[in-house]
């Protein structure tokens, strides 16, 4: 076996059935898409049925596999049905990518329960609820791998975003937690933290500060490698973090921001 074979066998998740969630546009898209060419039978859940059909035709136009369950993330009982629905079609679930976020730029005096309420069940409680459902599973089989994505928020603050960072700094936590307790079960926790990226959500977050995109792009790509992030740039990390290349990696907080936070 040459160099290049090793390296392919080493990022390869033939015969593996990956989930993602938030994998109708953006990050989420990404990662499946990557999970998928490398091998992986990839679930998308998503509650927006008309992007994770896309996700899903991208997915097959590049010879991949997958399906897609509507599923909102932030509900139990959706989740235990998605989550039995594989096991009942598959028989396994090796690979969760909890990718489901929204971003509501505004402050703690600016923000109502209610958003306040959506953004941490939608960001921080749907990886409790899709972990919940998938661990028993991964044990079952002799082990998995769990990539949650957070955020360069995680791990400082950030202007107008209190729920968002607040939410993002619980999943690397939960992410060191779980590590913790399901290493004796060969299941490995880690979390890729992001900075901008070129996403639907980025632009949105331009809309609800009412700033002009060229010169709200032009910031965010102000970092040392000097631009903004792609889905493929995060989901180049999921697919290390997901793949045998990674195995002894666990309770990790993996940056992949262009050094904006070095």
């Amino acid at each position: 076996m040459n160099l290049a074979q090793r390296a392919t066998q080493l990022l390869s998740l033939e015969g593996k059935v990956a989930i993602v969630s938030g994998a109708a546009s953006g990050i989420g898209r990404g990662i499946a898409v990557r999970l998928a060419e490398m091998g992986a039978f990839v679930v998308g859940f998503d509650i927006d049925e008309q992007g994770a059909v896309a996700t899903l035709a991208d997915i097959h136009s590049r010879g991949g596999l997958g399906g897609f369950l509507r599923c909102d993330v932030s509900n139990g009982r959706n989740c235990r049905w998605a989550v039995r629905s594989i096991i009942d079609d598959k028989g396994r679930i090796d690979i969760l990518s909890n990718c489901a976020g929204i971003a509501i730029r505004k402050d703690v005096v600016e923000l109502t329960e209610d958003q306040w309420d959506r953004a941490i069940d939608i960001a921080l409680k749907s990886v409790y609820l899709l972990s919940h459902e998938v661990v028993p599973h991964m044990i079952r089989n002799g082990g998995g791998s769990i990539i949650n994505i957070g955020s360069g928020w995680s791990l400082k603050g950030g202007p107008r975003a209190a729920s968002y960072c607040a939410a993002k700094g619980g999943v690397v936590n939960l992410t060191r937690a779980m590590a913790i307790d399901h290493g004796k079960d060969n299941i490995r926790v880690n979390c890729v933290c992001p900075g901008d990226v070129e996403t639907p959500m980025l632009f949105s977050e331009c809309e609800q500060l009412g700033e002009d995109r060229e010169d709200f792009l032009r910031e965010a790509g102000d970092r040392p490698l000097g631009r903004v992030g792609t889905p493929d740039d995060v989901a180049n990390a999921v697919l290390f973090l997901a793949s045998p290349m990674a195995g002894w990696i666990t309770g990790t907080a993996l940056i992949v921001d262009g050094g904006g936070l070095a």
